[in-house]
């Protein structure tokens, strides 16, 4: 009840007063906090909550429209392919790019004219922790080839020869922040899990039609692989080490394929359960939880 409470007044007063019609801003102020803020500027971290939001799939705190738009909001002024001009006016505090030339997106900017000279002491430096957390957000809403162009320049930036590729620095060496890379992985792949209560989905936003990669799950770790045609879908997620329980499964479909028949197999051998087809995904719900183990195949076949 409590934390129930604190997210409907939260979203509620923040829509209400921190929303400028573009992306999130912060009120303060400047005559008595004049340091360290950034008031109408537009920060790369405003969808921070979101973020986390998205990866337990507890789906939007604030409404859909605000968050596309601020996203939109942080891809056009944010990022730049090319850092250079940008620092050459504003210098940042400390460099994370080791030569002319590379891309990244900013902690924030100013786009209506208001720069804060003694704004957030960061505002002009590229932070891996919060490019990625942008970038994984991105693609949950579509943006994905703007997503991946984030991932991609912090790649141009951390390779042999310029800088370490296992170390993103930030405050310091190995900074904990950059894991906020598995977030994008996570995104990418549209991971759902609720392990309590054997809840797993998937809905790959790249190359759906043959995707295949790597998941962690509370008691094993597995992969998962999924081939689509004008006519079909294989999903199946091979337990390579513990053990799995599943009551409810889900997979992203195209509308061509909802309807069609759905076979489940563990093995080989079909197992009963209940379909769905809920707006573009693909609902399975089995009588009771089912344990699968170590070496074992689940496959879907529509």
């Amino acid at each position: 009840a409590l934390c129930s409470n604190l997210y409907e007044n939260g979203s509620s007063w923040t829509t209400s007063n921190l929303w400028n019609g573009e992306y999130f801003i912060q009120k303060v102020d400047l005559k008595k906090y004049p340091n360290h803020q950034y008031k109408d500027g537009c920060l790369s971290d405003q969808l921070f909550g979101q973020f986390w939001a998205h990866q337990v799939d507890l789906g939007y705190i604030y409404p859909t429209n605000y968050v596309r738009s601020a996203m939109n909001a942080i891809w056009k002024y944010n990022f730049a392919p090319d850092i250079g001009p940008y620092n050459k006016k504003y210098k940042p505090f400390r460099w994370f790019v080791q030569k002319e030339g590379q891309g990244g997106l900013f902690t924030c900017t100013w786009p209506r004219g208001d720069y804060l000279a003694s704004g957030t002491s960061y505002k002009n430096e590229l932070w891996t922790g919060i490019e990625y957390e942008a970038a994984a957000g991105m693609i949950a809403e579509g943006m994905v080839t703007q997503g991946l162009a984030i991932c991609k320049a912090i790649h141009d930036r951390y390779q042999p020869g310029f800088l370490n590729p296992y170390n993103e620095i930030e405050c310091g060496d190995h900074y904990a922040r950059a894991m906020a890379s598995w977030g994008v992985y996570l995104a990418l792949a549209g991971f759902q899990y609720d392990g309590p209560n054997g809840i797993i989905g998937f809905n790959p936003v790249i190359t759906p039609k043959k995707f295949k990669a790597a998941f962690t799950f509370a008691k094993a770790w597995g992969v998962f692989e999924q081939t689509r045609g004008a006519k079909s879908q294989t999903d199946k997620l091979t337990i390579v080490k513990g053990e799995l329980e599943i009551k409810e499964l889900s997979f992203g479909i195209p509308k061509q394929l909802e309807g069609k028949n759905v076979i489940i197999e563990i093995n080989g051998k079909e197992e009963k359960a209940g379909t769905k087809f809920i707006s573009g995904k693909l609902l399975i719900t089995f009588p009771k939880k089912i344990n699968v183990t170590e070496a074992n195949v689940l496959e879907v076949k529509i």
